[in-house]
C-alpha cells in the first residue's frame, strides 16, 4: 500500500507540473489567433463593394450592415490587386516578359508617301506672247519626248521678226551686224537654227510657229487650252520624269536621333507585297513642324520600270544606330499607358498569381511598334501586353493607382447627388476617387471630341428608355464623329499615341453596339464604350462638367461605369427595371 501511495502521488506531481507549464497555453494561443484575425478582418458593403472598413458597422453610402469581406487579397502591397482567371480569360488579357533587343528589333519602321522628284520637274514655258491656235497634247498623263510638238502659237511679235530677217538677209553682206541681231533676237525666243534658216531660204513668214518639248517625261498638269491668249513665260505644261520619285516618311521629335543622310532604306509597298525597293536618305528637313512635331525625311527611288506612283502609301525600314547597348530593351507600344506626363505599364510581379500593379517608365525612340525602355523595368519583368486599359479600369474601381489616379484619398462617394455639384472634399466619408492629370488640348480638339460625348449622351439616354433602334442609330454617329476627330490636333508624340488607342477602343465599342442582337448585347458593349470615353474625357476635357455614374449591381454585381451631364441617377444598365440604381463616382470639371 506504501509503495502505490506514493506512485500516485508522484502521478499527482507530475500531473500539476504539466498543468502549470502548459494549462494556460491554449487558451492564450485561441485568444492571440482571435485578436489577430479581428484585426486582420476587413468589412464591406454588399451593394458597394468598394468600402473596405476595419470593423464592422454601417455602409456610409446607403446605410446597409457591413459583412465580412473575403480575405483573398491578403499579403498584397498597397498599389497591388487581383483579378480572377475568368476575368483574365474574358478581358483576353496577354503578358510578355521584357527581354534584350534582338537585330530585327533595332529596325525601326516609317509610314510615308510616293511623290514626284521636283528635282526632276520641269515646266514647258511659252517664250514669246501669241495665241493657242492648236494643242497636239490633250490629256495629262500623256507621255512626251525631247522635241516632240506640242503646240502652235499666233505671236504678232514672231510675225514681225520673221519680215525683219527676211529683210535682213539681203542686207547681210552690207549690214552683217544688223542680220546676226536679227537672227539671235529670234534664238532667244528658241526658234531652232533650221527653223530660222527655211524662213531664210524660202522667204515666206510662218503665221503659226511650232512649240517642241524640251525635255522627255509625262504631261502631270496641263495649264492652258487651245485658243487662250498667253504671255512670254507664261507655263504651257508640268512635265514630270518617273525614272526617280522621292518616298516622304514623317518622323516623331523623339526619333530625329536614329538618322542620318545616306543611310540605306528598304521601302515596301502593299500594292507589290512581295517586292522591296532599296534607297538611302537623302534629306532630313531642318526644320520641325510645330503643329505635328514631327519632320520630314526624303528617300529617293529608282523607279526605271514605272512601278512607284505618286500618292502610293509606303512603309520604309531604316536600321537604328541608337540600341547598340546591349542592357537596351523594347516593350510593344500596345502595353504602354500615356497621361501626356506619364508613361506607364502594369507589371506582374509574381506569375504564379494574376497580380498586378502600375509602374511608371521612361521610354527612348520608337522602333517600329515598340518603344526603347530607358528607365522602369529590368529584364525578366513580366508586363501586360494586351488588354492594359481593361487592367486600369480594373485598377481604378478596386481604387488603386491608376492612369488618371496618381494618389488616393478620401473624397466624395457619391453623396454629391445629394449634396449638389458644390459638394468638395469635405463632404466626403471614407472612399476612393481619382486625381486627373488634365492634359492642355487645342481647342478645335476639344469641340471634336464634345461632339463624341454628345452622341454618346444620346445614346445612354436611349438604353435609359430602352429603345433599341435608337441606340442602333447614336452608336453610328459616335462612329462618325470619331472619324471626323483631327489627329493633328494634338502637338505632343505620346498624347497622339494615347488619343489613337482611345480611338481604336471606342470604335471597337460602338461597331458592336451597331451590330448587336438585342439591348442587352448593346448594354454589355456600353460598358466598354463607357471605360474608354471616361479615360477621354478626364485625359482631354470637353469643356462641360461630366459625372461619372456607377451600378455596383452591373455584370453580375461586377459593377459598371457611366457618364452622365446631370447628378440625377438614371441607369442605362437596367432602364425603368431599375431606373435609380446608381451612385456619383466623381465630378469631371470643365
Amino acid at each position: 500500500m506504501k509503495k502505490y501511495i506514493i506512485y500516485i502521488g508522484i502521478l499527482a506531481l507530475g500531473l500539476l507540473f504539466g498543468w502549470l507549464l502548459f494549462g494556460g497555453s491554449p487558451t492564450v494561443a485561441t485568444q492571440n489567433h482571435n485578436t489577430e484575425v479581428v484585426t486582420n478582418q476587413q468589412w464591406t458593403c454588399s451593394m458597394h463593394p468598394q468600402i473596405m472598413q476595419p470593423e464592422a458597422g454601417d455602409c456610409p453610402i446607403c446605410g446597409m450592415d457591413l459583412i465580412p469581406a473575403e480575405s483573398g487579397s491578403d499579403g498584397l502591397l498597397a498599389d497591388q490587386f487581383k483579378l480572377t482567371e475568368n476575368a483574365m480569360a474574358l478581358a483576353n488579357i496577354q503578358t510578355t516578359i521584357v527581354g534584350n533587343v534582338n537585330a530585327e528589333a533595332t529596325n525601326m519602321k516609317l509610314s510615308g508617301k510616293i511623290v514626284e522628284n521636283e528635282e526632276a520637274n520641269a515646266v514647258q514655258v511659252s517664250y514669246f506672247s501669241g495665241r493657242i491656235e492648236r494643242l497636239h497634247i490633250n490629256f495629262t498623263g500623256e507621255a512626251v519626248r525631247k522635241g516632240q510638238l506640242l503646240a502652235s502659237i499666233y505671236s504678232p511679235q514672231l510675225y514681225a521678226a520673221q519680215q525683219e530677217l527676211i529683210t535682213a538677209a539681203s542686207l547681210k553682206i552690207a549690214q552683217p551686224a544688223l542680220y546676226k541681231a536679227v537672227r539671235n533676237k529670234l534664238k532667244i525666243w528658241k526658234l531652232s537654227e533650221n527653223q530660222i534658216n527655211q524662213i531664210e531660204a524660202t522667204g515666206k513668214v510662218q503665221e503659226n510657229i511650232p512649240v517642241y518639248a524640251t525635255v522627255s517625261g509625262t504631261v502631270s498638269e496641263k495649264l492652258v487650252a487651245q485658243g487662250d491668249y498667253i504671255k512670254e513665260g507664261q507655263p504651257l505644261f508640268k512635265i514630270s520624269n518617273f525614272n526617280t520619285v522621292w518616298a516622304n516618311f514623317d518622323v516623331y521629335e523623339n526619333q530625329i536621333a536614329a538618322f542620318k543622310k545616306g543611310q540605306e532604306v528598304t521601302v515596301t509597298t502593299t500594292t507589290y507585297p512581295n517586292k522591296q525597293f532599296m534607297g538611302k536618305v537623302d534629306f532630313i528637313d531642318p526644320v520641325l513642324d510645330t503643329k505635328t512635331r514631327i519632320v520630314a525625311l526624303r528617300v529617293v527611288l529608282n523607279n526605271k520600270n514605272n512601278l512607284l506612283k505618286p500618292g502610293m502609301f509606303v512603309a520604309g525600314e531604316i536600321k537604328s544606330n541608337n540600341l547598340k547597348n546591349n542592357n537596351s530593351f523594347t516593350i510593344p507600344s500596345s502595353a504602354v499607358l500615356w497621361t501626356g506626363k506619364r508613361s506607364l505599364v502594369y507589371i506582374k510581379p509574381n506569375p504564379e498569381q494574376s497580380i498586378f500593379q502600375m509602374q511608371q517608365v521612361q521610354l527612348g525612340n520608337q522602333i517600329g511598334e515598340n518603344y526603347a525602355v530607358l528607365e522602369g523595368l529590368k529584364q525578366g519583368d513580366e508586363i501586360v501586353t494586351n488588354g492594359t486599359f481593361t487592367v486600369d479600369a480594373a485598377a481604378q474601381l478596386q481604387g488603386k493607382k491608376s492612369m488618371m489616379n496618381v494618389k488616393v484619398g478620401k473624397v466624395s462617394t457619391g453623396h454629391e447627388d445629394h449634396l449638389g455639384t458644390n459638394a468638395t472634399p469635405t463632404n466626403a466619408t471614407n472612399n476612393h476617387t481619382q486625381v486627373q492629370e488634365r492634359i492642355q488640348v487645342a481647342p478645335q480638339f476639344q469641340q471634336q471630341l464634345n461632339t463624341v460625348f454628345s452622341d454618346y449622351i444620346n445614346l445612354k439616354n436611349a438604353l435609359v428608355k430602352d429603345k433599341f433602334e435608337a441606340v442602333l442609330e447614336h452608336s453610328k454617329s459616335i462612329l462618325k464623329s470619331l472619324s471626323q476627330v483631327d489627329m493633328k490636333l494634338l502637338k505632343e508624340h505620346n498624347t497622339h499615341d494615347s488619343w489613337m488607342s482611345f480611338e481604336k477602343e471606342l470604335q471597337a465599342a460602338a461597331t458592336a453596339i451597331s451590330t448587336s442582337m438585342d439591348i442587352q448585347e448593346q448594354r454589355n458593349h456600353f460598358i466598354h464604350l463607357s471605360t474608354h470615353l471616361t479615360k477621354a474625357v478626364e485625359m482631354f476635357g470637353v469643356n462641360e462638367t461630366v459625372y461619372q455614374q456607377f451600378c455596383p449591381m452591373v455584370a453580375n454585381n461586377k459593377g459598371a461605369f457611366w457618364l452622365s451631364k446631370e447628378a440625377q441617377i438614371l441607369n442605362p444598365y437596367f432602364g425603368d427595371a431599375m431606373l435609380k440604381c446608381g451612385e456619383v463616382k466623381q465630378v469631371i470639371a470643365k
